[in-house]
């Protein structure tokens, strides 16, 4: 008995050997087609990144913070008008009363402290050199610049100033007052 007896016959079809679909070559994409592609694609990327920024942050406590109380400038100031730059008399006197703020300091709860500091009223009545009208004038325009940006509670001046920890915000109003009374023309 041969060896080719034993084993069981078997048959395999022949292979077949179909012909494959060539791939189509890749199609070009217009500029706007690839834009669009790459917009979805880094649209995801920051969305992913917004959701990790979100979940890596979750456990921080933040506050609001006003920016007004951030951002600083030079005591010095470069790029602000002279004290005589405005032509009308509250504005250049308010002008005036900002840089004596800037340069002689600010202080609160007397209209001078004994560093010869003062107060925004303080600095007016320096600046107005005894012209009461003048000094009132001034006084009403800062007042009303007071509220437009704080509100009607604010009862006065003196108060306003009192209530600051420290010279920014005052310094920043008496300025914007001038701007005002410059704009109204007084």
């Amino acid at each position: 008995m041969s060896h080719a007896s034993l084993s069981p016959a078997i048959d395999h079809p022949a292979p077949t050997t179909q012909p494959v679909p060539a791939a189509a070559p890749p199609a070009e994409l217009s500029l706007e087609e690839r834009l669009i592609l790459v917009k979805a694609e880094m649209t995801a990327r920051l969305d992913e990144a917004a959701v990790a920024y979100e979940v890596n942050t979750a456990h921080i406590p933040t506050e609001p913070v006003d920016l007004a109380d951030v951002v600083t400038l030079p005591l010095t100031p470069t790029h602000q008008p002279t004290p005589a730059s405005y032509p009308t008399p509250v504005a250049a006197l308010l002008q005036r009363a900002h840089h004596r703020l800037l340069t002689s300091g600010w202080c609160k709860d007397v209209l001078v402290d004994e560093d010869g500091a003062r107060c925004m009223l303080g600095a007016i009545r320096a600046e107005a050199r005894g012209d009461g009208g003048l000094e009132a004038d001034a006084a009403s325009v800062l007042l009303d610049a007071i509220r437009r940006k704080f509100g009607d509670d604010v009862d006065s001046v003196p108060s306003f100033n009192d209530a600051h920890g420290s010279a920014r915000t005052p310094l920043r109003m008496v300025d914007q007052a001038a701007s005002l009374a410059d704009t109204r023309g007084l």
